[in-house]
């Protein structure tokens, strides 16, 4: 039995969407109740008919979480018409999964998808201080003062905000890796426009305890239940592994 719960924490258990994404489909309309337009706030139970734009949502007993490294020219969404080939189209598995953090198009490398909207919420959570590492590479030869800027936190015009302090180590005349604990819009670029530097290469290599290793682009491995477990360990979620969302 499942006890009941607010409408917008269920569809994120079913994977559909963050909280935040079905407050905005439940305004939209776009989700019924036993046939009927959802209210925000509202509540359901075992009883209950969920439709999501006119599909019927399930509930899955099992977490799945993938690990997948996207290549360059990939787009992070699942409706953009313009985008050529958009990441619902590369990965192909049985449970629906969302992304975890974005990766813009021009990147590459480690994509986190899931099938638990709580636990994307919570890896995504500024305040979590969650770990991202990328390698990158820039169009011109990098200064001690440049390095040291990025480090501290330099102010972002555009964002007309500080990036916190993270960690750099310099990796060649031209190329660095960068630890991250927050995860502004294009980031790593507008660090490095903010230094005058253009990123030539941008690779995600790491999230939180979950590394790229040698997966080839373009594919993608299901964790192991252990490191489910950790990652709802580390993101404070509580147990993950064959987690029960009902």
């Amino acid at each position: 039995m499942m006890e009941r719960m607010r409408l917008n924490k269920y569809l994120a258990h079913c994977g559909i969407c963050s909280r935040r994404e079905a407050d905005r489909l439940i305004e939209q309309g776009r989700v019924l109740v036993n046939g009927r337009p959802a209210a925000t706030g509202q509540s359901v139970g075992d009883t209950d008919e969920v439709t999501v734009s006119g599909k019927v949502v399930q509930t899955s007993k099992k977490t799945v979480v993938l690990a997948y490294n996207k290549p360059v020219g990939v787009t992070c969404t699942e409706k953009d018409p313009h985008a050529d080939k958009k990441i619902t189209d590369m990965i192909k598995y049985p449970v629906r999964v969302t992304y975890a953090g974005r990766l813009d198009k021009d990147s590459e490398g480690l994509l986190l998808l899931t099938n638990d909207g709580d636990l994307i919420q919570a890896m995504m959570r500024g305040s979590g201080h969650h770990e991202k590492e990328y390698v990158v590479k820039v169009d011109r030869e990098l200064s001690e003062e440049a390095l040291n800027k990025m480090t501290n936190g330099i102010y972002l015009k555009d964002l007309d905000i500080t990036t916190k302090p993270c960690k750099i180590e310099q990796t060649g005349k031209y190329t660095f890796r960068i630890i991250l604990t927050q995860g502004l819009n294009r980031q790593v670029r507008r660090m490095c426009a903010a230094c005058g530097y253009q990123v030539k290469g941008l690779k995600r290599i790491r999230v939180m305890h979950v590394v790229l290793g040698d997966l080839k682009p373009g594919e993608y491995v299901e964790l192991s239940a252990g490191d489910v477990e950790r990652l709802y360990r580390d993101s404070g979620v509580g147990t993950g592994g064959n987690h029960d969302k009902r």
